[in-house]
């Protein structure tokens, strides 16, 4: 079983950081604290290559990963 892939975006009604699986991108979402909707949105605004559609998706995956984990420490390091 393969572990889902997430990103980062804040909520445009609450202003919370919610993890948003990246199968969503493009599609409405909720969020699950203020049942605010919006659509998912990719928040580099990364321009297009040449590159295939799935080397694209891995390599952004993989910076969204980077920076959940860089948000979780700073988060950490301020309690």
């Amino acid at each position: 079983m393969s572990k889902a892939t997430y990103f980062v975006q804040e909520c445009p009604t609450c202003g919370r950081d919610l993890e948003i699986r990246v199968e969503y991108l493009g599609r409405r979402v909720a969020c699950q604290h203020c049942r605010g909707q919006f659509v998912a949105s990719d928040p580099s605004g990364a321009p297009a290559t040449s590159e295939s559609p799935s080397v694209l998706l891995l390599r952004r995956a993989e910076e969204l990963l980077q920076l959940a984990e860089q948000r979780r420490a700073v988060r950490a390091a301020s309690f």
